[in-house]
């Protein structure tokens, strides 16, 4: 609660640069509820007079203009409209009694003297309330008319921009053009293009997740020199089409997703469920449309007649944990694995916290108790499954009809030759026992009456069938068959139940308590789920989900891939849309950005294109004097941002500079070293045998993730745990990253490669590895009096190394 009222606070005041807010109470200026009013109810009113009515305190409701006007258990109504002098808000804000005033004073909350002013003027000027702006779907507006001085195009270089912030009168990508206009208004210039190598290191990094080489740099600073637009649409384009961009942006959707290698809880035991890993980065990599992309995952066993592909897909909610202690009661872990999926759909999908609804109305939101038990529905119905793949070459139907079959056939050749085989036995000396196998030991050990199947066909392979060259035919080819099976990989899927269970609000959340059935459905402050089916399941939700009718999809994945580019969503709050989220710092380009994501087919790909050609992506993250006065946060984007390097992508860079990086695709996670001691701190202590050959030096993406006991090196740069859904990494900075850097096992093995590319190349070679561009004279001379490990290292070690410019 204290993040998400510092973050509201924050976005309205950078955003609007004290016009919009502190300038609010000005007599001239018309307030509009969603920015100026409605922030200061919800952060200091809504918790106790909102839509939960069973916390609703006096009778009050102010969430509502109705509720706002009718009269409370005081006998007078809260608002007067058109009268603030006789309106009970303003005379409780304005009390100084410690039992008048509110909020009160044990609730740590309070209303500024701005924000009264605002309470008053909105009052006098009628007390108009609105919808709240996420809940309606959103518009696409007309570009901005902008007045740009041209300007002169400097000659791109490695040390200039690539292009000018103004060299037309109209800009050719619509968000420069929405970002120009927001900085116009509060007498701001954007900053210039990052230079060249930033640029392309930036690219590189944002779009597969790994830094350019040396020669990749040097072509590009050559290309530019022709012409640097097309040099840098090509640069775009080469990079959308690498498969890497799948594996960099897969492990952004897998932070979504919660998705780790184990069952979590104290067992915490392995798990296999990496091929929904492979799925993600492959529909990633053919730019399967988010739409498309959102149904598979969600309801992909639903789909007529699936395909393996889509129902390997539903891993999505099988990265539930699983408790396996002794004791439990499974139906309690099963709930609360529903509890999970409803929880992470919301905030993945609509970007609302409606698992805030599971013991009570929601104190905030309009989402009532009943509903979010309707939503729970959709994901009460499932049983939940294992499902085995093969390779194309194995074909698993004709080879398991084959294993029958010819099981079948041994079993009655072993039926037959049952007195045959007694004999044997009872001709057996001990001496002869001595010499059989274990496993036809074991064998004779059991009674004979009590010999199943299997034990009678062991006795018969050591006594006259080893001398059969048909059954040993028989045995050759079903042990080729067992081989070939073997090659299948199971992976944890959804598979609807055929009948549904019977679902019911839990009183306070409790599954034991029972109450009201409900049926599937949806939030009704959202538009309806249009079907023709009697009853609603998870396809239906899916479709609804990604229906142009909903107005927070399309939105919210919007923000986040934003998110990613610039640190912060246009919507700061990128998890929660609701009331108390906060107000996007570009509505109209939010707006025009979610409705072009739908028009242009849900693609990815595109958006991504759309962001990155931008000049507002490519600015220089270097601060300004003005800025730190106007706008030190940045909200208004008149320059990029440096941001340091997801965890797995720290390992990444040192795997790539020092020439270590396999860049093999897929297949099962992989272990390379971690310090000794991790695998004896969970409850469980497990082997971790290292990866042998180029598995040892496979991207970070692919590491083996115990969600109990994590790689050190992943944890200490803030990767996410797995435990629930991840939307926003933390970027923090703690001696503890140096450390690792410095004396992790792994990163002293990068450092022992790079040494040798210091002694084969030259320093000026690591340098470039490690950071692309070009280093100095003061920095070689500095280098050049460490010995070549320790210079090895601080490369390794340098802020820039680990941080996207």
């Amino acid at each position: 609660m204290i993040r998400v009222t510092y973050n509201l606070f924050a976005s309205i005041v950078f955003m609007t640069n004290s016009l919009a807010y502190a300038g609010a109470a000005d007599a001239a200026e018309k307030l509009e509820y969603n920015r100026d009013v409605r922030p200061i109810l919800s952060e200091n009113c809504f918790a106790c007079h909102g839509f939960d009515k069973a916390k609703r305190e006096a009778g009050l409701r102010l969430d509502t203009r109705d509720g706002a006007l009718m009269e409370a258990d005081s006998g007078e109504p809260a608002i007067k409209p058109g009268n603030p002098s006789e309106s009970e808000l303003v005379r409780r804000i304005l009390a100084t009694d410690e039992d008048e005033v509110m909020p009160p004073p044990h609730s740590g909350k309070e209303v500024s003297a701005k924000q009264k002013a605002v309470l008053q003027k909105w009052i006098e000027q009628g007390a108009e309330y609105a919808p709240h702006w996420a809940f309606d779907a959103p518009q696409k507006v007309a570009l901005p008319e902008l007045h740009i001085a041209r300007a002169t195009s400097p000659q791109a270089t490695d040390s200039q921009a690539t292009d000018s912030q103004g060299t037309d009168a109209k800009l050719s990508n619509p968000i420069d053009a929405f970002v120009r206009k927001r900085l116009q208004q509060e007498g701001l210039e954007p900053s210039p293009s990052a230079d060249a190598t930033t640029l392309i290191r930036r690219l590189s990094l944002d779009l597969i997740g790994l830094p350019p080489a040396i020669a990749e740099v040097d072509d590009f600073l050559a290309a530019l020199q022709l012409d640097s637009e097309k040099a840098y649409t090509e640069l775009v384009e080469r990079l959308l089409r690498s498969p890497h961009y799948g594996e960099r942006w897969g492990r952004w959707w897998l932070d979504q997703a919660r998705y780790a290698d184990s069952n979590g809880y104290s067992v915490d035991a392995p798990r296999t469920i990496w091929k929904y890993r492979d799925w993600v980065i492959e529909a990633l990599n053919r730019d399967l449309p988010f739409d498309q992309f959102t149904i598979e995952q969600l309801a992909g066993d639903l789909l007529p007649e699936s395909t393996d592909a889509q129902r390997v897909a539903t891993g999505f909610h099988r990265n539930t944990q699983i408790n396996q202690e002794g004791g439990i009661d499974p139906e309690q872990f099963r709930i609360d694995s529903v509890f999970d999926r409803v929880a992470t759909t919301g905030t993945v999908w609509l970007g609302l916290s409606i698992g805030c609804a599971q013991c009570h109305d929601h104190k905030f939101d309009p989402i009532e108790q009943k509903e979010y038990y309707q939503f729970f529905a959709f994901f009460n119905n499932q049983d939940e499954p294992s499902m085995t793949l093969y390779p194309p070459e194995v074909n698993a139907t004709e080879l398991l009809a084959e294993r029958k079959k010819l099981d079948d056939e041994q079993r009655k050749r072993v039926k037959e030759a049952e007195a045959v085989t007694e004999q044997w036995e009872a001709d057996l000396t001990d001496d002869a026992k001595k010499k059989l196998s274990d496993g036809v030991r074991k064998a004779l050990a059991i009674e004979k009456a009590k010999r199943n199947a299997d034990q009678l066909q062991t006795l018969y392979a050591a006594g006259t069938g080893a001398s059969d060259e048909q059954f040993i035919a028989v045995q050759t080819r079903l042990k080729e068959i067992g081989q070939q099976l073997d090659l299948g990989v199971s992976t944890l899927v959804m598979k609807e139940l055929p009948k549904p269970r019977t679902t019911t609000v839990f009183i306070q959340g409790d599954f034991t308590r029972p109450a009201d059935e409900v049926t599937s459905g949806t939030p009704a402050v959202l538009p309806k789920v249009e079907t023709n089916n009697a009853s609603l399941n998870r396809l239906d939700l899916a479709r609804w989900l990604v229906s142009s009718e909903n107005p927070l999809t399309a939105r919210v994945t919007v923000n986040r891939v934003w998110q990613q580019y610039f640190g912060r969503g246009l919507v700061e709050t990128e998890n929660d849309f609701g009331l108390q989220g906060s107000l996007p710092s570009h509505p109209e380009l939010l707006d025009w950005m979610a409705v072009e994501f739908m028009e242009r087919g849900w693609s990815l790909k595109e958006l991504h294109r759309q962001i990155v050609s931008s000049k507002t992506y490519r600015q220089t993250s270097v601060d300004r004097p003005d800025l730190k006065e106007k706008d030190p946060g940045n909200y208004l984007l008149a320059r990029q941002r440096r941001l340091r390097l997801d965890a797995e992508i720290v390992r990444d860079v040192g795997l790539a500079a020092s020439g270590l990086l396999s860049k093999k695709l897929g297949g099962a996670p992989v272990y390379p070293p971690i310090p000794n001691g991790v695998m004896g701190q969970g409850q469980v202590k497990r082997e971790w045998k290292v990866s042998e050959g180029e598995d040892r030096y496979r991207r970070g993406l692919y590491t083996f993730v115990y969600r109990a006991t994590p790689p050190p090196s992943l944890g200490v740069f803030d990767a996410p745990d797995g435990f629930s859904t991840c939307t926003r990494r933390v970027r923090s900075n703690t001696p503890l990253q140096a450390l690792t850097l410095m004396n992790d096992g792994a990163f002293f093995e990068f450092a022992s490669a790079l040494q040798k590319v210091i002694e084969r190349e030259g320093l000026q070679a690591a340098f470039r590895n490690c950071v692309a561009r070009q280093p100095s004279a003061d920095e070689l001379a500095v280098l050049a009096r460490l010995d070549t490990l320790s210079a090895a290292r601080v490369l390794l070690n340098l802020d820039e190394t680990v941080t996207r410019e």
